[in-house]
């Protein structure tokens, strides 16, 4: 096996290095950042990003290794696009539904929908409602 070219070297180190720093970053981010709604960022980049970036490298390397495109490391990426976003989603509705039944300030629902909420005991039906809204 022949010695890998020096700016394909290159090319695959920073990639990496790029990756590792996206991610150290972020999992900062998500040690430092004050609430769940702001946490949910750092691995959203971890996950494009970070991805991404290392995703490219190994395509690179096992590129030139095996002499074939490795597509296969591209089904990865696919199924971490497709579903980091759907478990946010899921993970901020959650977490909005909550906050909105604990009483914390956050944006009203504006599906129109308001979900009946089960009775507060010692809550008066004015303060019942003010609570669905």
């Amino acid at each position: 096996m022949s010695a890998m070219p020096l700016w394909l070297d290159l090319l695959v180190s920073l990639l990496v290095v790029a990756g590792a720093a996206i991610a150290l970053i972020a999992s900062m981010g998500l040690l430092t950042l004050p609430s769940f709604f702001t946490r949910t960022h750092p691995p959203a980049m971890i996950a494009t990003l970070a991805c991404w970036c290392i995703l490219h490298a190994a395509f690179a390397y096992f590129w030139w290794a095996t002499g074939s495109a490795p597509l296969r490391l591209y089904l990865i990426a696919f199924f971490v696009a497709i579903t980091v976003p759907i478990t946010s989603v899921f993970l901020l509705r959650a977490a909005l539904f909550r906050a909105r039944r604990a009483g914390a300030d956050v944006p009203p629902n504006l599906s129109g929908h308001a979900r009946a909420l089960p009775p507060q005991a010692g809550a008066s039906g004015q303060e019942q409602h003010a609570a669905r809204d």
